[in-house]
């Protein structure tokens, strides 16, 4: 893990977008945490090990372009909005309806250099070949709870937003 001296600055907001362009936006926050999915949902939609789950505040994500919503069942059997791009189909989010908070796919982002996964996730059906910063947070199913994700990655993994 990176010393706290170490972690990077990053300027707000952050911007990202999906594969073709047709589909941007902004993040004027800082994102609350950040961890690996391994659920084999993850893995399809991402094509491949994993997902980035970044956590961040639905009302301070404003989106340009046009895009499309699809509901899909979970692993553990709640409901889960998808919003992506209609033109290349790249996810850029997904929330549980009516929640204040969504999950910001990492790899959407402009800027990646400074994700650093403070957990990973249904690590039971992770792949065989994948191995574990012993320092973060290893669950084999979802978490009932991410407080203990967001404090590891708000005190250690985060960068420092202005």
């Amino acid at each position: 893990m990176t010393p706290d001296t170490e972690r990077p600055t990053i300027d707000l907001p952050l911007e990202g977008g999906c594969a073709c362009g047709a589909l941007r936006y902004r993040l004027g926050s800082a994102p609350i945490l950040l961890f690996a999915c391994h659920c084999h949902q993850c893995q399809r939609q991402s094509g491949s090990a994993f997902g980035q789950s970044l956590r961040v505040r639905r009302a301070d994500l404003t989106l340009s372009g046009e895009v499309q919503t699809r509901m899909r069942q979970t692993e553990r059997g709640t409901t889960s909005e998808t919003v992506f791009c209609p033109g290349c189909g790249a996810r850029i989010f997904n929330a549980r309806p009516g929640t204040e908070f969504c999950h910001l796919r990492g790899g959407t982002l402009d800027d990646t250099s400074w994700l650093r996964p403070a957990a990973h996730i249904w690590t039971d059906s992770a792949q065989p070949w994948m191995r574990f910063d012993p320092e973060v947070l290893i669950s084999p199913g979802q978490p009932d709870d991410l407080g203990a994700i967001e404090q590891l990655w708000q005190s250690k993994m985060s960068p420092r937003f202005r």
